[in-house]
């Protein structure tokens, strides 16, 4: 794999142009469907991240490291942050067959992420959330 890059920002929405073009920089010629992609479950994380995690709390720190191994054509991004500790994964999926007024607020973007993207793993180590999301291009 290509080294690791890694990106540093306050968890802000107005961040979040920064975080896709950082992504955009790491891929090499990424097909637009997958780069769509991409970018829809980079916002969806980063804006739960800079919605939830540090709630109640003066914005914190997100941590992106972004990895493309031109061989493999495999993409792993993984978002950090030592907010408030929280697995999206044990989250019950949305009935996406019920209306919208039936359908429960919120966990639609988890469910994007784990339908687009090849793997998503989660772990709380060292008192830091770290979502890890795999894509093979």
């Amino acid at each position: 794999m290509t080294d690791m890059s890694r990106l540093e920002v306050d968890a802000k929405i107005e961040n979040l142009d920064r975080v896709n073009e950082f992504i955009a920089d790491n891929i090499i010629d990424c097909p637009v469907k997958d780069a769509m992609q991409i970018e829809l479950v980079v916002e969806e994380i980063f804006v739960n991240i800079a919605h939830y995690a540090y709630e109640g709390e003066e914005a914190g720190k997100a941590w992106i490291n972004c990895e493309f191994d031109e061989e493999t054509r495999i993409l792993e991004i993984v978002f950090e942050d030592n907010g408030i500790p929280f697995n999206p994964l044990e989250r019950k999926d949305p009935d996406v067959t019920a209306s919208a007024e039936e359908r429960e607020i919120g966990g639609l973007g988890i469910f994007l992420t784990k339908k687009l993207m090849d793997e998503v793993k989660y772990e709380y180590k060292d008192n830091c959330n770290i979502l890890t999301v795999v894509k093979k291009l």
